[in-house]
């Protein structure tokens, strides 16, 4: 084998799965079509799980410094804003940090690592062996094509929607056509937004304004006279100033276009995120209108969910079978994700019927429960996963892991997202119970961190808990109540179920 996992696709989805993967110590390699990053951001937020993850990374000061904090959202343009200022967080608001900031970031950590990337080749063919898989591809620069035959254990397709790997690995993926588009401008505004940002719904048409970088604006057009024009016409200037001029009144003085495009609301997911040895994660897996700026953050979970499990098999530690919790896990949540994404779409039309179902929707959010849920699912703090296996019940099993202030031992203060630096699973023990203390704090665990600590302010539900596994992605593998008896023999039981 050339490299236990090879991913293709370097993206920001791909990239990270390899920065996993290097942290578990798997050797990996990033194919990358491209010689170059593209310079236009296509994604603009960071949402407060993604925030969270990084900072399980002790990364998040880094993507912190490149942006600029937002503490609403936005749900098909609406006019009521969704207040992420109250979710449970402490990433309690959306990041907007362009991509391509975002990608450089994540390509240095995965390099720092030791990712191995090999860009300007172009995958052609993916086949599944016995023991692996084959990976062909190609280096067209230069006068002749040169051919490069790779083998890993594993491969992961993030090669985005048009994914060869999903193509080669004969997944299907089902879904819808493009029905209605949109336009998107990166320019430069005479007259920018007063406070930056901007948001207007009529029956006119829809435009929202938003900062990519201090003289450059991402402008998001919609109207009656654009959404049926077939996505592979191209926008130009004039198109996008004549339209913005019907929208407002002014076109804003736009000017000096960095990017123009025009993007659809196909939605498709792949049959199954796993077949064998070849698996599949962000555009590769799923589309969608991208609205609410879901889809790169949607995809960086679930490189945080793979790529422990991948790290699992290939050092043995964990059983083949745990890598079809990866498809059972994110594909329902994504199946959610999509229909949210498509029920977007639904109130982006301007007949009557649909204005009257916006207002609507305008009174629902109104509601600080309503608003909040909402926060809550496109923020992805809502995901909960099913709990596996024989064990302890507890309400938090599943459920994402908060960060709070911990008390240590030896004195020191610490939080709790701190703990996963290493994107190991973190037993934390929280009850100061002697006969558990004694077994774990002198006998280190087989990919496990033992943490003793104490809290003077616990997270809601977290009161009556003794010890929790905590998994290398922040979610809670299980939590074992003070009430529960024999704990030590439970707690021994769970670990050995889990890994």
């Amino acid at each position: 084998m050339d490299y236990e996992v090879i991913v293709v696709g370097g993206g920001p989805v791909g990239m990270w799965l390899a920065a996993e993967l290097a942290l578990a110590k798997v050797s990996v390699c990033v194919i990358e079509r491209l010689e170059e990053p593209i310079p236009q951001s296509r994604a603009l937020t960071l949402h407060p799980r993604t925030l969270e993850m990084f900072d399980m990374r002790g990364m998040k000061e880094r993507f912190m410094k490149h942006g600029r904090p937002i503490r609403t959202g936005h749900f098909a343009m609406l006019d009521t804003r969704l207040d992420f200022s109250v979710l449970d967080s402490s990433s309690n608001y959306t990041l907007f940090i362009p991509q391509v900031i975002t990608e450089q970031v994540i390509e240095e950590h995965a390099i720092k690592l030791g990712v191995v990337v090999h860009r300007g080749e172009e995958v052609v063919s993916v086949r599944e062996q016995e023991q692996g898989v084959e990976v062909v591809s190609v280096r067209a620069s230069g006068p002749q094509a040169n051919v490069s035959v790779m083998t890993a254990a594993y491969v992961v397709g993030a090669d985005g929607a048009g994914s060869i790997v999903r193509k080669q690995a004969g997944i299907a993926f089902p879904g819808t056509d493009t029905t209605l588009t949109a336009v998107l401008a990166d320019v430069e505004l005479a007259v920018p937004p007063e406070n930056g940002i901007r948001s207007e719904y009529t029956e006119r048409g829809g435009v929202m304004i938003a900062p990519v970088s201090p003289d450059i604006y991402r402008v998001i057009l919609t109207t009656p006279h654009l959404m049926h024009v077939p996505k592979d016409v191209p926008v130009t200037l004039e198109e996008m100033k004549t339209e913005l001029h019907y929208l407002l009144g002014t076109d804003l003085g736009a000017s000096n276009p960095r990017w123009l495009s025009r993007f659809g609301n196909a939605t498709r997911q792949a049959e199954t995120y796993r077949k064998g040895r070849i698996l599949l994660a962000g555009d590769a897996a799923h589309i969608h209108f991208p609205a609410g700026g879901q889809g790169m953050n949607v995809g960086l979970q679930e490189a945080a969910n793979l790529g422990w499990k991948l790290a699992g098999v290939i050092r043995g530690w964990a059983p083949a079978t745990l890598l079809d919790s990866y498809h059972d896990e994110r594909y329902p949540v994504n199946t959610q994700f999509l229909r949210n994404t498509e029920v977007q779409t639904r109130l982006l039309d301007f007949t009557p019927a649909v204005l009257a179902h916006r207002q609507l929707h305008e009174e629902w959010f109104r509601h600080p429960e309503i608003n909040q849920s909402m926060a809550e699912q496109i923020s992805a703090l809502d995901v909960c996963y099913p709990a596996a296996g024989n064990i302890p019940q507890h309400p938090l099993n599943g459920k994402r892991f908060a960060d709070f202030e911990l008390h240590l031992p030896d004195g020191m203060t610490t939080y709790a997202y701190d703990l996963l630096h290493e994107g190991r699973f973190v037993l934390l023990h929280l009850a100061q119970d002697n006969e558990v203390s004694n077994e774990f704090r002198h006998s280190p665990l087989l990919h496990i961190s033992y943490v003793e600590a104490v809290a003077e302010e616990l997270p809601v539900g977290w009161r009556d808990v003794h010890t929790v596994l905590i998994r290398p992605d922040g979610y809670i593998a299980w939590a074992i109540s003070m009430k529960q008896t024999d704990i030590l023999s439970v707690i021994k039981d769970g670990i050995a179920t889990l890994v």
